[in-house]
């Protein structure tokens, strides 16, 4: 069995994303790792290429500026990634997605049972969203809590409308569930670095001259959620997430909530008490179609 692990990023060190963290995270049971980077002006080229290890491959590419429309243009960078991959799995991970060491020997193992059921064509995690701080995660089912991130290497394949999953030849994939975690840290930065990101991300959803529209130069954490969706994180992250945790110097206390409440957070916190309650979760999206 070869695993290919694909991921892509452009302006990675700017946006403060560990992308680094990332790659090494599952490098361990990658046989290759393809990595495409976007032209950028911040270092990220330089630091993709510091990572000893003669399983990356990088893939430079340059981005249409003027491919701007509902983050289309995320999606082709993944599937450019993903086109160079030659091994039976391809597992992606996003610029700013990391795994736990411990989960690497059960996804490994899964890969390994699906390997001869070409019924299952792709592999779900379930996802752990960090907001504002590292000790901080997000206890709401209205963000995605499962998504497609390995994928057999069949023709036909290719990532789905703003990289969020896959499909196949426009249809869902079949999957079965590796029990495994992916850790979001795409909402944790220091305010600015956040405003930044947020500032040029929308743009790649609306169109050049967007960035004009975020008027925020500060990204305001406690402002743009229901704190009631928030939950201190009582367990440990991934060993190589340790250096950036351990340097982190923002300040966030959820008491300190500028939020308010409204018609869509008081639906979600009851659709949310039902699911804890019951299992039920009203309404989930699911990007997959899950084998039993």
């Amino acid at each position: 069995m070869k695993v290919s692990g694909f991921t892509f990023m452009k302006d990675a060190i700017k946006f403060s994303f560990p992308v680094v963290e990332s790659i090494k995270s599952i490098l361990p049971i990658c046989d290759e790792l393809i990595v495409n980077v976007g032209k950028s002006d911040d270092g990220t080229l330089d630091a993709i290429s510091a990572i000893k290890s003669e399983k990356i491959k990088i893939i430079k590419s340059e981005w249409d500026a003027n491919f701007k429309y509902k983050g289309r243009i995320l999606a082709q960078q993944t599937d450019i990634a993903l086109a160079k991959c030659t091994g039976d799995w391809c597992f992606y991970l996003q610029a700013d997605e990391v795994v736990h060491e411990r989960d690497l020997d059960r996804i490994l193992k899964r890969m390994e049972e699906e390997l001869s059921d070409e019924r299952v064509e792709g592999l779900i995690f379930n996802w752990i969203h960090f907001y504002g701080d590292y000790s901080t995660f997000i206890n709401s089912y209205h963000w995605y809590q499962r998504e497609v991130r390995i994928i057999r290497n069949f023709r036909g394949i290719s990532s789905w409308s703003d990289a969020q999953g896959f499909r196949l030849n426009g249809r869902k994939l079949r999957v079965r569930d590796t029990g495994a975690y992916i850790y979001h840290y795409g909402w944790v930065r220091l305010p600015k670095a956040m405003a930044t990101k947020k500032r040029y991300q929308d743009s790649l959803y609306h169109g050049n001259g967007w960035e004009k529209e975020y008027k925020e130069e500060k990204f305001e954490f406690l402002k743009h959620i229901d704190p009631a969706m928030l939950k201190k994180h009582e367990g440990n992250h991934p060993k190589v997430m340790g250096k950036r945790i351990n340097e982190w110097q923002g300040k966030f206390d959820i008491s300190d909530s500028t939020h308010r409440l409204t018609f869509k957070d008081i639906r979600n916190r009851i659709s949310d008490f039902i699911a804890r309650r019951t299992g039920w979760k009203i309404g989930e999206y699911k990007n997959f179609i899950l084998i039993k």
